[in-house]
């Protein structure tokens, strides 16, 4: 039970990573983020990404805001996937 329960928390870390690197590739093309998928998937990752953007400016036309989300996202992925692991250990599932 406790294997079903970690692989479901790190298919959702993927399956959010990917649509933050979509959002990030989409926002190249004006076209995609006028489609219902590109504000769907903006309206999900945008107020992570927002958080980056308060702190970092960006540097003339380059923003490295998401450069740095996306290594704070693997980061607590991953402090989040064996925070997980370890709970489920103790309790015994």
């Amino acid at each position: 039970m406790g294997l079903y329960i970690l692989q479901i928390g790190q298919y959702a870390f993927e399956i959010y990573y990917w649509l933050i690197l979509i959002s990030i590739f989409g926002s190249w093309f004006p076209q995609f983020q006028s489609t219902k998928l590109g504000m769907w998937i903006s309206k999900l990752v945008e107020p992570y990404l927002g958080f980056f953007r308060r702190f970092i400016p960006p540097l003339g036309p380059i923003d490295i805001s998401p450069i740095v989300a996306i290594f704070v996202f693997r980061y607590i992925t991953g402090f989040a996937l064996e925070g997980l692991r370890q709970s489920l250990n103790v309790i015994g599932v």
